[in-house]
């Protein structure tokens, strides 16, 4: 059966565990067909980010165009935008990129700030699935945002600015909050206690994008994606991959 196409807008990861790397591993993995549209690449490791060169609009432009014109796309996940003009250009093709899921990539698991808020303010406002953790949160919205109640209360607030969904995730107890159709749900996980976490707030989007492409409501695929990241976690949670938190294990049986 041909698989269906999913499409990644976001930057690279010379270190191989998040970005592009990541939501291509998450597509494979969960059956999909991965295409990419790169906005920056970065050098990075398991440390931290030493390095970011955005792509230059024109080129993310020719990229997506290039795609669309030729394959079915049928969901899109978008990471690390990095500047409002890739953000006003994927809102100009929007009629075109269904299933939409936004990770607002602000800060890196490592805390390596990536962008400033400005860079996704274009995409916020659009009825996509929005999916920040806890800091992106608190970057977007204005405040901090720590526990389960304030990450509620920044979901809601994200979902009155126009979002489809809202998923705010990060907590240390697994719990993520969901915003979806006017209700407020808490999500309770299995906590995994790993220091290779590099990647999941990448996968976690990607993988709700696979769920969407296959025809899930988006209450599904927030919790099928939930679980995959759960699996991914537990998987490469004895790997030694690196000096610093090292990538999950997307290939996970």
């Amino acid at each position: 059966m041909t698989p269906r196409v999913v499409l990644t807008i976001a930057g690279s990861d010379s270190g191989g565990g998040a970005g592009i790397q990541a939501d291509l591993k998450t597509f494979a993995a969960l059956g999909a067909y991965g295409v990419s549209v790169i906005t920056a690449v970065t050098a990075q490791n398991t440390l931290g980010v030493t390095a970011i060169h955005p792509i230059p609009v024109d080129v993310v432009a020719a990229q997506l165009d290039a795609v669309l014109d030729d394959l079915p796309v049928a969901a899109v996940k978008v990471g690390m935008i990095g500047d409002p003009a890739v953000a006003e250009l994927i809102l100009s093709r929007a009629e075109r990129l269904p299933n939409l899921v936004v990770d607002p990539v602000l800060v890196a698991t490592s805390g390596a700030r990536l962008a400033e808020s400005a860079s996704v303010a274009p995409l916020v406002s659009y009825p996509c699935v929005l999916t920040p953790n806890r800091q992106e949160a608190g970057a977007l919205v204005g405040r901090v945002v720590e526990t389960a109640g304030e990450m509620a209360e920044a979901a809601e607030t994200l979902a009155g600015r126009g979002a489809r969904a809202v998923v705010v995730t990060g907590s240390e107890a697994a719990v993520d909050v969901l915003r979806f159709g006017g209700t407020t749900e808490l999500l309770r996980g299995e906590p995994v206690s790993t220091a290779n976490n590099h990647g999941s707030g990448c996968t976690f989007s990607s993988a709700i994008a696979v769920r969407l492409a296959a025809g899930d409501p988006v209450p599904s695929a927030v919790r099928n994606a939930k679980s995959y990241v759960t699996a991914a976690l537990i998987g490469g949670r004895a790997w030694r991959l690196g000096a610093g938190p090292g990538p999950l294990d997307h290939f996970i049986s």
